[in-house]
């Protein structure tokens, strides 16, 4: 099954730009547990992890739903499709586990968020929010849609036994159409 030009296009757009979208809210998560572990404001450190949470439910969540979505329509309605390569095959493995991880760890977020919003405003304790944990899973998560962005742009070779059945299937028919033509008699036949 593949898509109509202009669908494909505007797919194919929707899918660049809410994968872009997501890889920059990580890195917007990253830079902000940057912020929360390093700053000495206490105010600073208690508005970082009152944004994380909100953020996450209404940015990262939709984008990487949106990411997962469009892909799976690119892949679907395109001569790509979705088993044929390993390289679609990991991108897929790489967008799920990551909403996975992303929706296990919203209740962390959640978490750091109520902590956030019973310290003090004039200082208290801030060792419950020095949390090392959203650095670590803002790292790691950049580093896979990293991955799976120049797995969009090289598109290594490999396909899979599926993908190499259906070539081997396309090119035994096409090898029979074309046998079955009745060829042109003439001097250069």
């Amino acid at each position: 099954m593949t898509v109509r030009p202009h669908l494909r296009k505007f797919v194919l757009t929707a899918h660049i730009v809410s994968s872009v979208g997501w890889l920059g809210a990580v890195a917007v998560l990253l830079a902000l547990s940057v912020v929360g572990l390093t700053s000495q404001d206490a105010q600073v450190v208690r508005a970082v992890y009152l944004a994380m949470e909100p953020a996450g439910w209404s940015v990262l969540i939709p984008l990487s739903l949106a990411s997962l979505l469009t892909g799976l329509v690119q892949s679907l309605g395109t001569r790509w499709g979705l088993f044929r390569h390993y390289w679609i095959l990991v991108k897929l493995v790489i967008n799920v586990v990551a909403i996975v991880v992303l929706l296990l760890y919203m209740q962390t977020l959640g978490y750091l968020a109520g902590v956030a919003a019973q310290t003090p405003s004039s200082g208290g304790d801030l060792s419950g929010l020095r949390s090392p944990s959203p650095l670590i899973h803002a790292g790691l998560g950049l580093l896979l849609l990293i991955v799976a962005a120049t797995l969009s742009v090289y598109k290594p070779r490999g396909m899979t036994w599926y993908g190499q059945r259906k070539q081997r299937a396309a090119s035994a028919a096409l090898d029979a159409a074309s046998s079955a033509r009745p060829r042109p008699s003439g001097i250069l036949s």
